[in-house]
């Protein structure tokens, strides 16, 4: 336990610092290892790139066990800090759900409102504050300084659930401050306008996905950085962009005979 809390501390003070934190999204060790060696001094696992991993399905098609056994596997590769999607919590009790993950190993986690086994009912503002409220209060009495990145999927939804998604991303956002999160991810953030207005609704730092390659998509890293965006990840776009280079680089030993 000394070392998950040693390494909640220092991932809690990269959050603190008022730079822009740059957490790779993995789905193994081998990534975890990768994304370590090429100088990342804490990681992220994404709930849909790990389900990948395991030929299962990202919303929770993973058991809260399958999702543990690959964290676990991924923090015990490697020596830094690492955060995990838990995607709503797997249906788990805040309490167990914090006992569990840190048991894994990981001292982070992203909690969405969006539960995938009620038919992908959103949790009302206060029921999802509530609970990012009782996961905060069982990792404080643990003596861990777990970073709860609290995601809201009212952007995703848009209007097809929300007159005003961005006005409901906002509200979200502060209630998930107040009950104790440590970031906020409002996740698919339609323009520099609405991520202007979410940034200036908090004073913790605003998940945004990057594509690592692909800044058009996304955002370049200077476009980020001059914006003021103090944590990024890339959600599964890393693994999706390795997935077109195992093409490029096998493509020239595919001869016309090994052709299907």
């Amino acid at each position: 336990m000394s070392d998950v809390t040693s390494k909640a501390s220092e991932l809690l003070q990269m959050h603190q610092t008022g730079e822009m934190l740059v957490l790779p999204t993995v789905w193994d060790a081998w990534s975890a290892r990768a994304s370590v060696d090429a100088g990342f001094r804490a990681l992220s696992i994404g709930s849909h790139p790990l389900a990948e991993s395991r030929g299962q399905q990202d919303g929770e098609a993973m058991t809260l066990d399958d999702a543990l056994d690959g964290i676990r596997r991924i923090c015990a590769a490697v020596t830094v800090p690492v955060s995990a999607d838990v995607e709503s919590g797997y249906d788990t009790p805040a309490a167990e759900l914090v006992e569990r993950v840190l048991d894994a190993g990981a001292v982070g986690i992203n909690v969405e409102d969006t539960v995938h086994s009620e038919g992908r009912r959103v949790r009302e503002i206060a029921e999802h504050a509530d609970y990012i409220a009782a996961i905060r209060q069982a990792a404080d009495a643990a003596g861990v300084e777990l970073v709860i990145n609290a995601r809201t999927d009212a952007l995703l939804h848009g209007t097809d659930k929300f007159p005003d998604p961005l006005a409901e991303a906002i509200a979200r956002v502060k209630a998930c401050e107040e009950a104790g999160a440590r970031s906020v991810y409002p996740v698919k953030v339609p323009d520099a306008a609405s991520l202007a207005a979410l940034m200036a609704a908090t004073s913790l730092p605003v998940n945004v996905t990057a594509h690592p390659v692909d800044g058009a998509a996304s955002g370049s890293l200077q476009e980020l950085r001059d914006a003021g965006v103090r944590r990024v990840t890339f959600g599964p776009l890393l693994q999706k962009a390795l997935t077109g280079s195992i093409a490029d680089l096998t493509g020239p030993w595919l001869g016309s005979a090994g052709r299907s």
